[in-house]
Order: C-alpha cells, then structure tokens, then sequence
C-alpha cells in the first residue's frame, strides 16, 4: 500500500529533506540521497570524527544512522497531516567493521500504523558489503501532542 507523502513537493524532495537536517544529522555527515515513499536513503563519508579509538566506525554511528533516516522516513509520510514522530525504539545490530569509505543507510517501512510506524535499515559500505541492520519504532504525533513540556516543532539551524 503506497502512499504518496504531501508534504514534500515530489520533484525537490531531496533538496528539502537535506534542507531540513539538523544539527545533530548535520554533524553526522548525512545526505539523503533516495526519498520515496517506500524507500529512503541517506549517505556519509566516513572521516576521523566517526571512529572509535581503534580505527573503526563506532557502533553509534550506525544506530544514528538508521534512526535518522528511519525517522525521515516516517516524517514523509505525516507531516502533510500535521503530524510529526519520534523514535521509540532503535535496535541496531553491528555485522562487520568499517575503517573507511561511505556508508549507505536504506529504510523501508514495514508498518505504517496510525500511531506507529516501524521501519527496517540496512547500512553498505562502498564495497557493496551488509555492515549493519536495523529496526526503529517511531510514534506519530499530532499537533498538539507535547514532548518534554512543548509542541513538537522543526528547530531553525537545528
């Protein structure tokens, strides 16, 4: 059951997904590189601030990873209704070490509730080799729903 999200104008839904990156996904070095309604994708290149103390890609990085690109996803999805979502519950499984390259995360939705939605991600190095799988929980809420005390809304730079 595809639904199309309109929310985002089809033709430039990369450029205001990018647009929309946060501080934190900033930080990171995402880049959405694929947004449909059943796949999105992000990309980074690995670099120094990714790494743990023995070289490789810290275990973080990938559950940030999917989380945001999962989340992303689900933002396509609800934001057209006045909605928005927030991460339940990320489970991510590390399969093989990176030291360098890029990194590919993929999401595809495996529940699109009225609540809650579940996504599935899988994370490929340049190589083409499976690095890292996942499953995020989101929560859908409505516009006047409050986390922390406030309304959940887009941060400006954020």
């Amino acid at each position: 059951m595809s639904r199309e999200p309109t929310g985002f104008d089809r033709a430039d839904r990369l450029e205001q997904l990018n647009g929309l990156l946060g501080g934190f996904a900033r930080g990171l070095g995402l880049r959405y590189v694929v947004a449909e309604p059943e796949e999105i994708a992000a990309e980074l290149e690995v670099d120094a601030r990714h790494l743990q103390p023995y070289g490789l890609v810290h275990g973080g990085v990938y559950a940030s990873m999917i989380e945001s690109v999962c989340s992303a996803g689900t933002a396509l999805h609800v934001m057209s209704q006045g909605q928005s979502a927030v991460g339940l519950e990320n489970t991510t499984s590390f399969l093989k070490a990176v030291r360098e390259g890029v990194l590919r995360c993929t999401a595809r939705p495996l529940v699109r509730g009225r609540r809650t939605h579940v996504w599935n991600a899988e994370i490929h190095d340049d190589r083409g080799r499976l690095v890292a799988t996942g499953r995020v929980r989101m929560m859908v809420l409505e516009g006047r729903d409050r986390v922390a005390g406030e309304a959940i809304r887009l941060q400006e730079g954020g």
